[in-house]
């Protein structure tokens, strides 16, 4: 080739090995830093906002938004923190359907399908939908 390879060169070549490697695992870490800020803070989709954060691993903006969804704050009803009368009129409303056994439901079903029976179609005449009335 003409010229001979020193002991700089090989410095030189495992420096720039070494800068790859940094710069990959860099990477890495920037991508996965959205969900791991969100299992940190017990967010409840962190599944998802791990993988928003991989896929913003091409793309910056899917990136940003599973960063800026990581610190949002969720919105999670937890029945056991409603009020004591919420709860009690919880827990009646499930035992008259218990007892009820879905009979309500199916009179109720019942009764839409005669209402729907005797219904006209809907649209009054003359709409322009319908066929034109005889004159």
């Amino acid at each position: 080739m003409g010229f001979s390879l020193t002991g700089w060169d090989y410095i030189t070549f495992a420096v720039i090995i070494v800068l790859i490697v940094s710069a990959a695992i860099f990477v890495i870490w920037v991508a996965g830093l959205p969900g791991r800020i969100a299992i940190a803070r017990k967010h409840p989709d962190a599944e998802a906002v791990k993988l928003m954060g991989w896929a913003g691993l091409l793309t910056a903006i899917p990136w940003i938004q599973a960063f800026i969804w990581a610190y949002k704050p969720t919105e999670i009803v937890d029945i056991r923190r409603f009020p004591p009368e919420e709860r009690d009129e919880i827990e009646r409303n499930i035992a008259r359907l218990r007892a009820n056994g879905g009979k309500k439901r199916k009179r109720r079903r019942k009764s839409l399908r005669e209402e729907a029976d005797t219904d006209t179609g809907g649209a009054p005449e003359g709409n322009g939908h319908d066929e034109p009335a005889s004159q």
